[in-house]
């Protein structure tokens, strides 16, 4: 088995210490020379102390020495660099390549989820895009900590190749056939984990936290059943098993930035502080493009926003949300 990993992070790597130690062959490709030349030489990765990569890893920024004969590339760059890096890659992608997709996000203007952008810049060779999508630290699978993931696609038959791949006795992977829920999810809890991070920065205790979980989780929905996706998928691992890890630990991101934030911190300053990619917020423009074609109440989201991309003061922003209108919790 020959796979190919586009992305040098630390899920990135994770996973290809991972697929390594099930005796694939694994190759991760990137354009940061310096990052490939680091890796290769100290077999170690900055922010995933502890965590040695396998010498059978190789590493290359060659474009068609690293699409030649994959069994399946794995996509793991962020977001906003998703279109860019699989147009790079195209001309050495071969017909029929299955490409599975652990980036979380919404790419704004298409408002098309990761799965979409590969297919969108890929629509002439015919791939099959396998979704990777749920709670899943780095920090923890490179370390072998018992973890679950959802491998999504329309075709059951590819989901449950994915799954056959990277199940191990330390990965438990199940398969979803709702490719645009399990996306839908892995974006949107981004932001709420920056909510509930922005709460707890302000010194707000856990019955603020549990509250953000519980009413984010029912604007993902709503804005889930609007765009099309399964009720069901919001309660999987995708959906509030995922929430609950990225809204409530510290290995992640979103969280981290959030109590920045709180704590009176420009948003771009609690960014640059974390020193790697926030995605709530390159998830945000999308979702509030989202919320208003759909016409879909999300006021966590709203706030988030508002905090974030326009400056309110995050105390004027809770009292906001505290004072609105009066609801019914099952019928809205």
């Amino acid at each position: 088995m020959k796979i190919g990993v586009i992305g040098a992070g630390t899920w990135g790597m994770a996973l290809a210490r991972l697929l390594a130690n099930k005796d694939y062959e694994v190759t991760v490709y990137s354009v940061i020379e310096q990052e490939l030349k680091e890796l290769s030489r100290t077999r170690m990765h900055k922010n995933l102390p502890g965590m040695v990569i396998p010498d059978s890893i190789q590493f290359t920024s060659d474009k068609q020495q690293f699409c030649e004969d994959k069994d399946i590339l794995l996509n793991v760059v962020p977001s906003v660099f998703v279109r860019s890096t699989i147009q790079g890659l195209k001309d050495h992608i071969k017909e029929g390549q299955v490409i599975v997709d652990a980036t979380k996000g919404i790419e704004m203007g298409t408002l098309y989820t990761m799965s979409q952008v590969i297919k969108d810049e890929l629509k002439d060779r015919n791939v099959k895009v396998v979704a990777l999508s749920g709670p899943t630290h780095a920090e923890e699978v490179s370390k072998d900590l018992p973890t679950t993931i959802v491998a999504a696609c329309e075709e059951q038959e590819t989901a449950r190749y994915a799954q056959n791949i990277f199940m191990t006795d330390n990965m438990r992977v199940y398969t979803n056939d709702d490719v645009l829920g399990v996306e839908l999810c892995g974006a949107l809890k981004n932001i709420i984990a920056l909510a509930c991070g922005i709460s707890t920065g302000l010194g707000f205790g856990d019955n603020a936290k549990a509250a953000i979980i519980t009413r984010g989780m029912a604007e993902m929905i709503r804005l889930g059943k609007a765009c099309g996706a399964k009720q069901e998928t919001f309660s999987g691992l995708a959906g509030i098993g995922d929430l609950i890890v990225t809204a409530t630990s510290m290995h992640s991101r979103n969280n981290r930035c959030g109590i920045l934030i709180g704590q009176g911190e420009n948003p771009q300053s609690a960014i640059q502080e974390i020193g790697m990619v926030v995605e709530g917020v390159n998830a945000l423009p999308a979702a509030m493009e989202l919320m208003e074609k759909y016409h879909v109440e999300m006021p966590i989201i709203r706030m988030v926003n508002g905090i974030v991309k326009e400056g309110v003061d995050p105390r004027e922003a809770v009292i906001e949300l505290m004072r609105r209108d009066k609801k019914n919790e099952i019928n809205y």
